[in-house]
């Protein structure tokens, strides 16, 4: 059995699957901000920062919840998280691409590097998702999107 963790400056931790499960199909109507990284981790301080600066303002449009990738392995593979801190978006359970100008849409890759660029991105995919959108593109000037390398294994 697993317990919806302490909160990382007033963000709930999902701790396990099946909290990362249900959160997936209970939060309705509101774009659902998973951000995988490490609890124990203080690179993470700067994005879970933004985090919670924008969580009571973002309220009425999106929940945000922190992932530990240790804790919830499953998830980690099943996004292909190789980099971290990571974000992932969903609406109403359907998986929420945006299109950042790279290659990978799945995720966020990194920290956003003001508060008004997060606001902006939860504010497009919300507006995209309410009009049956299932890729959104993304708001966030290309300088401030980081920069890193698809790596695909075996291929």
């Amino acid at each position: 059995m697993c317990v919806l963790s302490d909160m990382s400056l007033f963000l709930p931790k999902l701790s396990c699957k099946k909290e990362v499960d249900e959160v997936i199909k209970s939060v309705a109507e509101k774009v659902l901000v998973l951000r995988f990284g490490r609890d124990e981790d203080s690179v993470y301080m700067e994005l879970d920062e933004i985090l919670s600066k924008t969580f009571h303002d973002l309220s009425k449009m999106a929940g945000i919840y922190l992932v530990d990738v240790n804790k919830v392995p499953v998830y980690t593979q099943y996004f292909d998280i190789s980099y971290i801190p990571s974000t992932v978006f969903f609406f109403n359970g359907q998986h929420m691409k945006v299109d950042y100008g790279s290659p990978d849409h799945t995720k966020f890759v990194g920290s956003f590097k003001t508060k008004q660029d997060f606001i902006d991105l939860i504010e497009v995919i919300y507006r995209g998702a309410m009009r049956g959108k299932l890729i959104v593109r993304s708001p966030i000037d290309p300088r401030n999107v980081p920069k890193y390398d698809l790596l695909y294994q075996g291929i």
